[in-house]
């Protein structure tokens, strides 16, 4: 019991998800969304008000760029990338408080969170496999 009680608080200490993310935002929680997919995946679309640093380029970039006393979520792809938990590694290795959202840019898209592309706002889709869509 004591191994599962330390896994889930380990693991909820360092994650989080869209809907928590999207939650902070609008609460005006102070934090940086940093996504850290590449420059083409980042122009097809990314979170409103995240940054882009892709996760190779956290380690030289984030001390410059980013306050370490400021808590960081990384987010890329989907669940089924493992470039967030690459960023994440880099943060937590430069000192950051870091956490990932899970699910990514896919769960975020899917649960009609608010995007962007390089041409503005994308339309917001909310998905009923994923959420409780009301009508």
């Amino acid at each position: 019991m004591t191994e599962a009680l330390d896994y889930f608080r380990t693991r909820l200490a360092h994650e989080t998800d869209p809907s928590d993310v999207y939650a902070a935002q609008k609460a005006g929680d102070r934090f940086i969304l940093v996504d850290v997919r590449g420059a083409e995946a980042w122009a097809q679309g990314r979170i409103s008000g995240a940054v882009h640093m892709p996760y190779r380029e956290i380690s030289e970039r984030a001390p410059r760029e980013i306050d370490r006393g400021v808590d960081v979520v990384v987010y890329c792809w989907s669940p089924g990338c493992n470039a967030g938990q690459k960023g994440a590694l880099a943060f937590a290795e430069l000192g950051y408080r870091v956490r990932e959202m899970i699910g990514g840019y896919e769960y975020w898209v899917r649960e009609g969170q608010p995007a962007e592309n390089d041409e503005g706002a994308l339309d917001r889709v909310f998905d009923p496999t994923v959420m409780v869509v009301r009508t």
